[in-house]
C-alpha cells in the first residue's frame, strides 16, 4: 500500500491572512513526484497545545507528516517546543548548530539566534543539500521552517529520505471551451468507464479560451492517458482547446 502524508501548516499569519500559505502546494506537488499521498492539512495558530495535539493525531494516522512554520528565533516561533511537548520530550540546544550558527553570525550572533539551535531531544538532524542547516526528524515527522524559498530547498534535500517504492502519480489535463454544466453527462460517463483514473472538473473564471480544466491522474500511465483520451473523443471538436 502507498504510503500517505499529513500537512501541519502553523502560524497565526496564515490564519490572519496576512502571509498566504505556498508550502502546502510545494509538498502536495513534491509529494506526488513520489508517489506519496497527501490526505490531510491542517492549519493551527502558534498555540503549544494545539499545535502538540495535532502532531500527535496526524502522526500516527499518516505514514509521514510534515510541519511548516514556527521554527525562527521570535516569541512566536513555538513549534519545537510543541513538538517536543506531543512526544513527551525535552528541548535541547544542539552543539552543531550552535557552532554553525556562532560561525555565521560571528560577531552579531545574539541569544536569538542560537535559539534556532534548540531541537527536540533525540532529534536526528537529517544534511540535505547543506550540511550545515539540516532538518529535524523525529520518526516520521519532519520539522520544516516556513519561508516558502527555505521550505522548498529543504524539502528537495529531503528526497533521497522520503523515496520509496511507490510509482508516481501522472496526470495528464484536457481544456476545453464547454462549461461544467455542459460537460457533466460527458464527464460523469468516463468517470464510469475509467474508476481507477483520478477526475477532476475545474472553471476558470473569467478565461473564455478554456473555462473548464479537467485533470486526469493516477499512478498507471497508460490508464490515466485512455482516460483522457476518451474524454477528449467525446467532446465536440470545436470545444477541445488543449491538452496536454
Amino acid at each position: 500500500m502507498a504510503r500517505t502524508a499529513a500537512a501541519l501548516v502553523i502560524g497565526n499569519e496564515i490564519l490572519s491572512g496576512k502571509v498566504q500559505d505556498a508550502n502546502t502546494a510545494t509538498l502536495a506537488r513534491e509529494l506526488r513526484a513520489l508517489g506519496v499521498e497527501l490526505r490531510r492539512v491542517v492549519v493551527v495558530p502558534d498555540e503549544i497545545p494545539l499545535i502538540a495535539a495535532e502532531v500527535n493525531a496526524l502522526r500516527h494516522a499518516h505514514d509521514l507528516l510534515f510541519t511548516s512554520g514556527g521554527v525562527g528565533p521570535t516569541h512566536d516561533d513555538v513549534t519545537v517546543e510543541a513538538v517536543a511537548r506531543a512526544l513527551g520530550r525535552r528541548v535541547v540546544r544542539d552543539a552543531a548548530m550552535e557552532a554553525t550558527l556562532r560561525a555565521h553570525y560571528g560577531a552579531r550572533c545574539t541569544d536569538g539566534h542560537l535559539r534556532m539551535a534548540d531541537v527536540v531531544e533525540g532529534a536526528e538532524m537529517w544534511s540535505g543539500l547543506d550540511a550545515r542547516w539540516p532538518t529535524m526528524v523525529l520518526g516520521n515527522v519532519f520539522v520544516l521552517p516556513g519561508v516558502p524559498e527555505i521550505y522548498r530547498y529543504k524539502l528537495e534535500g529531503l528526497r533521497p529520505r522520503l523515496r520509496g517504492s511507490e510509482t508516481p502519480f501522472v496526470l495528464r489535463s484536457v481544456y476545453t471551451s464547454l462549461d461544467e454544466g455542459a460537460i457533466k453527462d460527458t464527464l460523469d460517463a468516463v468517470v464510469a468507464a475509467h474508476p481507477a483514473v483520478m477526475i477532476g472538473s475545474y472553471p476558470r473564471w473569467g478565461d473564455r479560451e478554456f473555462p473548464v480544466r479537467v485533470t486526469f491522474d493516477g499512478r498507471d500511465e497508460g490508464a490515466v492517458r485512455a482516460a483522457a483520451d476518451d474524454f477528449a473523443a467525446r467532446l465536440p471538436p470545436t470545444s477541445l482547446t488543449r491538452s496536454e
